[in-house]
């Protein structure tokens, strides 16, 4: 083997092992952890900003060493309303951009877990089959606050961002 071939090699295996040492020690200073985040805001830039703070939590704990749940309620419900469907709901924005969506889409990959309000559904006229994106039945709890506290109650830190 070349000098330059073994410098190349060397190189390499010392930046994978400079990155792994960033992710070992992010982890060992976070630990794991549960948390849920609180969505019942409908201002776009608001929404987007909870979206990165969860991408933040997610790369300095690990996806591994998180279990993120999030609770949609009231307003919040907007961040999976289609635009088109604002008008015959309560809800004032439909937030389910197709940007937004691709974030959404990328935090579920990750194993973020959204749950939205059976409660909100029924008091808003939303029908999440016709007007939401990204939600199934399965995504619906009876009522978000009482998730929020039976969530609180196994464990989970709560961030309302």
């Amino acid at each position: 083997m070349t000098e330059a071939k073994s410098r190349i090699i060397f190189s390499v295996l010392i930046s994978l092992l400079v990155m792994f040492s960033g992710v070992t020690q992010a982890n060992e200073r976070y630990g794991k952890q549960k948390v849920v985040y609180h969505i019942s805001f409908d201002d776009p830039a608001k929404l987007a900003g909870a979206m990165r703070n969860m991408e933040n939590q997610i790369r300095a704990v690990g996806e591994k060493n998180i279990d993120l749940k999030v609770i949609v309620l009231g307003k919040g419900l907007s961040l999976f309303l289609k635009p088109r469907a604002a008008g015959h709901t309560k809800l004032q924005y439909g937030n389910a951009t197709k940007k937004m969506l691709e974030t959404i889409n990328g935090l579920k990959k990750k194993g973020v877990n959204f749950q939205v309000c059976s409660n909100t559904l029924r008091g808003k006229k939303i029908d999440y089959q016709k007007d939401l994106s990204g939600i199934r039945k399965q995504d619906i709890v009876p009522s978000g606050v009482a998730e929020l506290s039976r969530l609180q109650a196994m464990g989970y830190t709560y961030i309302r961002p």
